[in-house]
This record gives C-alpha cells, structure tokens and sequence, in this order.
C-alpha cells in the first residue's frame, strides 16, 4: 500500500514539464517603420529633382528664345532704291456728256530691295501703291507677286498708272512746278505676305514703304527720292 502511494506520487512528480513563452522581437515594428520612412524620402527626393530639372529646361529654354528674339527674330527694316521708270502705256479717253479728255500715261517701275533679316519675305497678290500730289490721289500700282530672300537683294516691279485729269484740282501749282522743270510726288506702299525665319518658323508680316521723291521734267525721270521703310509682324 506504501509502494503504490510512493509510485503514484512519483509518477505524479514526473508528469509536469517546465514550459516557456516566446514573443516577436520588438525591433521589428521599428525595422518596418524605418523602411517606410526611407522610401517616402526617397520619392520625395526623386520628386524634387525632376522639378529642379523641369525648371532648369525651362530657363534655359527662355534665355534662349530671348537671345533669338534679341539676334536672329528681330526684324530689320528693309531698305529700297527706285533702279528705273519706264513709259509704256498712254491712253486717251473721251468721256460723255461733259466732253472732256482724260489721260490716262502708264509707267513701269522697278524698285530695288534689300532685306537685311535671316528670313526671306514672300508676298503673292495683294500688293498696292498709292500716289498722291499735293495731297491729291493721282495714281496707283498692283504689284506683282515675288519673294525676297533673307539676306538678299531683289526687284519689285509695279505698273502705275497716272490718271492727268487728277492733277487739274491744282492745275496752276502744276503748271508752275512743270516750268521750274521738276514735280513732287508722295507714294505710299503696303505689301502683305508671309516671312519664313530659318526655313522653319513662318509668320504674316506687311512690308510698308513712304516715299517723297522729285520726278525731272526735263530728262523725264526721277531726280531724287526719300524713303521710309519698315516691316510689322
């Protein structure tokens, strides 16, 4: 009875085993903070370098834009020289009831231009030139259609037409002027086309041109002239 108590007692014993607990290491939630916080650094910092690019293209692009404004787009104003006048058309005409003659005398004129900009200026129909004496329209000129290149001289030619009869509004001025042997004459030119700035850029642009010249009786041509040039974009 002793030995069975003694054997239970020590099976009893023997039965309950020591036993541990295990727990996640703490430094594990901080190791995941970390690797969070770093990347959010670091697209923020990619961030702000693409922004840094992104103005520094800008700026270089606007000093550049800049200086070809200020060099290459700026525009020159051309320059022009009247080469020759040629008579090639006279036309009486009769007009009813009033029974007056009007004469109509055409000239053919080629003008000299120099276009001292990097892009060629080309102008199709549309071209006109008014001319005035004393105040009075006398006359006018269709010009025909061309194109100048940049950096580079050509000829306009235009017929104009003088119609006399306008001139009697100041008849006796004209008849003085005609005496001391030269009459002044105003032309007004505006020519509209298109200016292509190195082959690529290509803008509406109106070529406008005053002139004063003195045209001599004596050898029928012009004695001098007195231009104002210029170009609007």
């Amino acid at each position: 009875m002793a030995s069975t108590t003694a054997a239970a007692a020590g099976n009893g014993s023997g039965s309950i085993l020591p036993t541990h607990t295990t727990t996640a290491p703490p430094f594990r939630a901080h190791k995941d903070a970390d690797l969070e916080s770093t990347t959010r650094r670091r697209r923020r910092r990619c961030l702000c370098c693409c922004l840094l690019v992104t103005l520094v293209v800008l700026l270089v692009l606007a000093i550049t834009l800049l200086v070809l404004f200020l060099t290459v787009l700026r525009v020159r104003d051309p320059t022009t020289r009247l080469v020759s006048t040629r008579l090639i058309g006279l036309s009486p005409r009769l007009s009813f009831p009033a029974m007056s003659v009007q004469l109509n005398v055409t000239l053919l004129i080629t003008v000299a231009v120099h276009n001292p900009n990097p892009a060629s200026f080309t102008y199709a129909t549309g071209g006109h030139t008014d001319l005035t004496y004393r105040g009075a329209h006398v006359g006018d000129a269709e010009i025909d259609p061309g194109r100048i290149p940049s950096r580079g001289d050509a000829n306009v030619t235009m017929a104009l037409t003088l119609q006399a009869d306008r001139f009697a509004g100041d008849l006796t001025q004209l008849v003085t002027d005609v005496m001391g042997g030269s009459v002044a004459l105003e032309a007004s030119t505006r020519i509209p086309g298109r200016v292509a700035i190195l082959g690529v850029f290509k803008r509406h642009a109106v070529a406008y041109s005053d002139c004063h010249f003195v045209f001599g009786v004596t050898e029928m041509a012009v004695r001098s002239q007195q231009c104002s040039d210029r170009t609007k974009l």
